[in-house]
């Protein structure tokens, strides 16, 4: 068995760009995880499954179910199945103990290990496996949700387009849709009274669950998002690290 443990994290910057710095600290979470290969054919090619890591057993107090990882109907769209025997199962949906300060409802991200949590009460945290920002564009602080969107519009922000002139077509929004950046749901995130363009958001990505991927943003697991969609309000507190 393998036994990760996140460690109070100090002060730091909230942002490249430059809010001022936060203080914030996780502390306490832990899991124990029981890793097992990917089924593979005869030749040692991978097979790729829906099913995910089961749930803590300690998940049902909270009523907490399991997520069917299937071809899902959502709106206008079917959401494709995800491989989810393909992804770590140490970014898979799971409950886990939780010690630190932040109350029930806080959402809370550590980048390092590229894991979102979500506070619950009396001791634990619903833990999803996330993506997060490259080397020197990862968001780091705290924000607020001040808007929710269903299939959301992506439009690229003006340094993502100065890094990469390609992007310059979607200037004018790029339509929620199965192929869009944000994916199937978006939480979009407030601090020091702007929207400074950073989101909690599905991705069609799905292999980019768990490594520094995006431009800054938080990338989750189409069906993941949808479920922390649902659990989370507006004026829900965000704090990253």
């Amino acid at each position: 068995m393998s036994r990760v443990s996140l460690k109070a994290i100090s002060r730091r910057g909230f942002m490249a760009g430059g809010a001022a710095a936060a203080t914030v600290a996780l502390a306490g979470c832990t899991v124990e995880t029981a890793s097992q290969p990917p089924r593979t054919t005869p030749d040692g090619r991978p097979i790729a499954t829906t099913r995910a890591a089961p749930l803590a057993p300690v998940a049902a107090r909270y009523g907490i179910e399991p997520i069917n990882y299937a071809a899902r109907p959502d709106g206008r769209f079917t959401i494709p199945a995800q491989p989810m025997s393909m992804v770590p199962e140490t970014h898979h949906r799971q409950v886990v103990p939780y010690g630190g300060p932040h109350r029930p409802g806080t959402i809370v991200v550590d980048n390092r290990a590229r894991h979102l949590f979500l506070i619950l009460p009396e001791g634990h945290a619903l833990r999803y496996g996330v993506g997060v920002g490259r080397e020197g564009l990862a968001f780091r602080g705290t924000g607020t949700i001040y808007r929710k969107a269903a299939w959301p519009t992506w439009t690229p922000t003006a340094n993502m387009i100065r890094r990469d002139p390609s992007l310059r077509e979607f200037a004018g929004g790029y339509p929620g849709g199965l192929t869009n950046p944000l994916g199937a749901r978006a939480l979009y995130l407030m601090s020091g009274g702007r929207d400074r363009g950073f989101r909690i958001h599905g991705t069609p990505a799905w292999n980019s669950i768990g490594h520094y991927a995006s431009s800054g943003c938080i990338r989750m697991i189409q069906h993941d998002v949808i479920d922390l969609y649902q659990r989370v309000p507006l004026g829900t507190r965000v704090v990253v690290v």
